[in-house]
């Protein structure tokens, strides 16, 4: 009967370490979120709003909901704060996490990563935090780019941490090390990689699985790499940023987390850098170009893939892009066409879901390699600054934030 007690004990705490992670850009960080039975086409002003919350700080990172709570950032003063709301908009709490990056463009970027009753988030400076969900209350923290001496770029830190078995990921960049491991339940460091070099960039990373292959997939400035997640070590490098071929440190602006297909991975920044599509070699120890392309330079809004084709907007120039549609195996350009402006685009239930950056348009597009097929679309017209908060779909439901507000829409069918 012991035995049975204890292995019971065992299993629930597994169950709680390893649980369900709510992050970023859906499950993967590809976009894609799994949902079902949500509306086809949307009244002509759009679907209903059903929750508007204010007074959450200033920023452009995602809600994220777990357990019947909307988990958002914000900036108050020179602090980024944590709210958690429940569904009727009442703040349940709010507390802050670290001090928030002070110069350009100082809104809170970094969306919180969930895993059972614990929130990882990390500060516009980078201090990794780790908050209870029920109570707000900080169970560990760690000031990882002042403790491994992160080289910041012009915007602070955007990365919203990874999880990973027993582990968190932070990618503080720099010469003592790229990427470092923590114990996610107490923040003791677990591994640090070696520095491949390059700044602390923007980019959130990912896991990479193929056949016996697993990876996590992290980025600096210049190098997209692949670690073995027990160890840290460095299984393969690509220098993405090169010099000779654009000298200006404005390279340094990549934001978009890796996609990947089987042995093919599609990295894209803004700003007329090349997109290109990797092929991981069969040993699993490098990779080389496949295609390079011009046409989709995507600049912090993301991209998908769906089918046999990625889409995803273009960088014109800092007020302007366009919509675009590549060939997965060869690059082809299927399309490259005007929709208000460039901005960022998730996927559910077969639909994209994108929202425009400058002027608020959401749309609802038909993924669609013929042509840019928009089905509905509406205007957000709450809060202020820049649309670039990318969308988070749950259960149902839209979610969106512009500035302080956040806004809540049903779109089930």
């Amino acid at each position: 009967m012991k035995k049975v007690l204890l292995l019971s004990m065992v299993l629930l705490f597994a169950v709680a370490s390893f649980g369900q992670v709510t992050q970023w850009r859906g499950e993967k960080r590809d976009g894609n979120f799994k949902e079902s039975g949500l509306l086809k086409s949307w009244p002509e002003n759009g679907p209903e709003m059903i929750l508007k919350v204010e007074k959450l700080g200033k920023g452009y990172s995602s809600p994220v909901v777990v357990n019947q709570t909307i988990y958002v950032t914000g900036m108050i003063d020179t602090l980024d704060y944590l709210s958690a709301i429940d569904f009727k908009g009442n703040i349940k709490w709010q507390v802050p996490y670290g001090r928030s990056w002070s110069k350009s463009f100082p809104e809170t970027r970094s969306t919180p990563t969930i895993e059972g009753d614990r929130i990882y988030v990390v500060g516009g400076v980078g201090r990794l935090v780790c908050i209870d969900a029920n109570t707000g209350k900080e169970r560990w923290a760690v000031d990882v780019d002042k403790e491994y001496k992160a080289e910041w770029h012009n915007w602070g830190v955007s990365e919203s941490p990874l999880i990973v078995d027993d582990k968190v990921i932070c990618s503080p960049g720099g010469k003592e090390t790229s990427i470092v491991a923590f114990d996610k339940m107490t923040g003791k460091l677990v591994w640090k990689s070696a520095s491949v070099g390059g700044l602390r960039v923007y980019v959130s990373p990912t896991i990479y699985e193929y056949k016996n292959f697993r990876f996590i997939l992290a980025a600096t400035s210049t190098d997209l790499i692949a670690l073995k997640p027990a160890t840290g070590e460095v299984a393969w490098s690509y220098k993405y940023y090169k010099k000779d071929k654009w000298d200006d440190a404005i390279g340094l602006i990549w934001t978009n987390t890796p996609l990947f297909k089987n042995d093919e991975i599609f990295l894209s920044m803004g700003y007329d850098y090349a997109c290109v599509m990797l092929k991981m070699d069969a040993t699993g120890t490098s990779v080389s170009e496949k295609w390079t392309g011009n046409v989709l330079d995507n600049h912090h809004g993301g991209v998908v893939q769906n089918g046999d084709y990625i889409y995803g907007s273009n960088w014109i120039s800092n007020g302007k892009g366009k919509w675009v549609c590549l060939k997965w195996d060869t690059g082809e350009v299927r399309y490259e066409t005007d929709w208000n402006n460039k901005g960022s685009i998730v996927c559910a239930d077969g639909l994209f879901y994108v929202y425009e950056e400058k002027g608020g348009n959401v749309g609802l597009v038909n993924p669609n390699p013929e042509k840019w097929d928009v089905i509905s679309s509406f205007k957000v017209t709450n809060g202020t600054g820049p649309h670039w908060a990318h969308p988070f779909i749950k259960d149902g439901k839209m979610y969106l934030r512009h500035g302080d507000v956040l806004m809540v829409y049903n779109i089930k069918s």
